[in-house]
């Protein structure tokens, strides 16, 4: 067997479907938003299957990017959206390093779609609890199959779950937010646009020091937030401005999980409207997308401010349960704040990388 592009639509379809085979339905499991993985598709990104005597056995992408190859200091061959029966391992595994050492790379890192500052990654623990947006899920073969053919783990990571507190759990100097001419900003629907750009550069000096985050472009993250506006609930996107230059930022989402698990990922019009008018239904539990404060004011409690208005928001909102993407574990001041409010880490998360030399 070898992978083989993705090249008719009928392929692409079968692309789609495969996770249905893999998973049987499991409402841990979320899929991916089919419109992303065809604008990807169309865009070029390389999807690939892999077929046992006609049927769809393993699925991945094939892609290289020039910024993570810096930031790796290596060419490195990406792959991604990466699902496989426990008997397909071997076989997809050697296509992917096959894919790499064709294409002059000397080594392969996923799963990542597109990049791991995007999605992607595995769970290695945790496997009882259910997956949600922008993170993953996977069988607990998925670990073993990727350590036994010689990948090793990076980024380790886990991902946190937290009561949201009936009384508050975070103060901040009310002196200081006169004195330092504090603003604290919530998002606009119909400002999204404008908010976007100041969010972005934020982001992008937050995390450069990231092993593995590249900048996140104005293109990039438009595809990322198409239709934030209908999904937000304004009092879960925040930034904090300091004499009104922008320092730190929150984004939450109301979490649509269980009605993408539903749907199967394919979420047409006509599911776009039925979330929009069931959008309450989905704000009893959010999920903490993304949070930074710039270099230069991080370690100073700006983002306690941020966290307590936060959690004002998700009280007021009626939200019972926070959970957050991937957090490294050697960035232990990022995971204070779910300690705080009585979390625990919910999935070990990590990616993979092999050395092709």
């Amino acid at each position: 067997m070898t992978l083989q592009p993705v090249e008719t639509r009928r392929d692409l379809r079968d692309f789609l479907a495969f996770t249905d085979d893999v998973y049987q339905g499991d409402p841990r499991y979320i899929p991916p938003i089919h419109a992303q993985v065809r604008a990807w598709w169309r865009r070029g990104v390389r999807l690939s299957l892999l077929r046992r005597r006609g049927r769809v056995v393993a699925r991945t992408t094939l892609h290289t990017d020039p910024a993570l190859d810096a930031k790796l200091g290596r060419p490195t061959q990406l792959f991604g959206l990466t699902e496989f029966t426990e008997d397909a391992a071997e076989e997809l595994f050697d296509g992917v390093c096959a894919a790499g050492r064709a294409g002059g790379r000397d080594a392969v890192f996923g799963p990542v779609s597109l990049l791991p500052n995007q999605a992607g990654g595995v769970i290695t623990a945790g496997f009882g609890e259910r997956g949600f947006i922008d993170s993953a899920w996977n069988h607990p073969y998925y670990p073993a199959a990727y350590e036994q053919h010689g990948f090793t783990r990076r980024f380790e990571s886990d991902t946190w779950i937290c009561p949201v507190p009936a009384e508050p759990v975070f103060t901040f100097d009310d002196e200081r937010v006169e004195a330092e001419r504090l603003r604290v900003h919530r998002g606009d629907r119909k400002r999204v646009g404008e908010q976007l750009p100041i969010l972005r550069e934020m982001l992008n000096a937050s995390f450069a020091q990231l092993g593995y985050y590249t900048e996140i472009s104005a293109e990039q993250l438009a595809a990322q937030t198409d239709g934030l506006a209908y999904l937000l609930d304004e009092a879960l996107l925040l930034y904090l401005t300091k004499a009104d230059r922008p320092i730190a930022f929150v984004l939450c989402l109301p979490d649509i999980s269980a009605f993408v698990a539903r749907i199967r990922g394919n979420l047409h019009p006509l599911n776009q409207l039925r979330l929009l008018a069931t959008r309450s239904r989905h704000r009893r539990e959010a999920v903490l997308i993304i949070k930074g404060t710039v270099p230069g004011e991080q370690g100073r409690g700006y983002m306690r401010l941020l966290a307590h208005e936060l959690h004002e928001g998700l009280r007021r909102g009626g939200y019972r349960t926070l959970r957050s993407t991937y957090v490294e574990r050697t960035n232990p001041g990022s995971a204070a704040q779910y300690v705080a409010m009585g979390g625990r880490p919910l999935h070990g998360y990590t990616f993979y990388g092999k050395d092709l030399a």
